[in-house]
């Protein structure tokens, strides 16, 4: 059994890692952290859980991270990078689940999270969790740091368009929409129920942290920069996120549906509907599951990709514990195979 601990269990990523890892084949919980709920039972906190974890919550500061084999450390961003350095010493492995290792360039990091990053050294090292991408750099990694909602169904939106080139990658577009628990499970005015209901908006348009990290991971892809315009949304719901994607092919010849079916045909959480469909995001509800479709609109350049993720699930806590499957050479998909929620 993996030994696991996880660092800041009391927000919505938190949580979700709990229902995760309570049923995991391979997992045994060993310590969930929180200043603010230290000594309370996590059943206590979140009832869904009753009768699956007994475990209550430890005061960060007390508590021995280093008996674990890895360590998930679902806290606000900054706090991460605080426990790395002594984790990996230690020889606990570690999954950040925030943005703290996200970036590779520490200038850049710096600028978007306002904070001067407390172990620069380790960002090199940061295996970036989307297994997609990165699945044999994941084998054996020490640290990993988790995509972002946003940046995964982005993408895994884009990735078999940018891998070969077939685009015009300095004209990308990336419309995303966003529920609500993307915004964390902290009181704030912006994400109260008489803010968001009936209405949407778009937010950050000039410049959203996520923005350096999609271009980071299609430059990877690709070889070469990219220029990528993205707008995200806030909706009215509680999960999921939806992307609409606008690229220009270089040759119209080209079956794009092939292209989609042949590069996720093997990847057991990318699911690429039938020409013509249009994937929702309740589709995902619950799953760690990426739905995609793609078209062309009048059959001219323009190659129009919709992607569907669970923010929460594989835009977060699933993307996780399938990377920590990875990590430790076991099933990709144990306790990950839970079809979607409906209605």
């Amino acid at each position: 059994m993996i030994k696991i601990g996880i660092i800041g269990g009391t927000g919505y990523t938190g949580v979700e890692l709990l229902r995760l890892l309570a049923v995991h084949p391979e997992a045994s919980l060993e310590v969930i952290t929180s200043r603010g709920e230290a000594g309370t039972p996590v059943a206590s906190l979140f009832p869904n859980l009753r009768g699956y974890v007994d475990l209550p919550f430890s005061d960060p500061v007390q508590a021995d991270l280093s008996s674990c084999d890895v360590v998930f450390s679902a806290t606000p961003n900054g706090v991460a990078m605080t426990y790395a350095r002594d984790l990996l010493d230690a020889g606990v492995r570690l999954i950040d689940v925030a943005a703290d290792f996200r970036i590779r360039d520490q200038e850049l990091w710096e600028r978007w999270y306002g904070m001067q990053h407390a172990c620069p050294d380790l960002l090199g090292e940061a295996v970036y969790g989307l297994p997609e991408l990165n699945r044999e750099p994941l084998r054996g990694a020490r640290l990993v740091a988790n995509p972002g909602c946003y940046p995964t169904a982005i993408s895994l939106g884009l990735l078999p368009l940018v891998e070969d080139r077939l685009v015009d990658l300095n004209t990308l577009i990336a419309d995303a929409k966003s529920g609500v628990s993307g915004a964390g499970r902290g009181a704030k005015v912006g994400s109260l129920f008489a803010e968001v209901s009936d209405s949407l908006k778009a937010y950050a348009v000039p410049g959203h942290r996520h923005g350096p990290e999609i271009a980071q991971t299609l430059e990877q892809a690709a070889g070469t920069a990219v220029r990528l315009t993205f707008v995200p949304h806030l909706t009215p719901m509680i999960r999921g996120i939806h992307a609409t994607l606008y690229a220009s092919l270089l040759n119209t010849s080209i079956d794009v549906q092939h292209v989609y079916a042949e590069r996720y045909a093997d990847e057991p959480f990318v699911d690429v509907l039938p020409a013509g469909s249009h994937p929702d995001t309740r589709s995902v509800r619950g799953s760690n599951t990426c739905r995609i479709a793609v078209h062309r609109p009048f059959d001219d350049e323009r190659v129009v990709v919709l992607s569907v993720i669970d923010n929460l699930v594989k835009g977060a806590a699933g993307q996780a514990v399938q990377n920590m499957n990875i990590m430790f050479g076991i099933e990709e998909s144990h306790g990950l195979m839970h079809p979607a929620v409906l209605p």
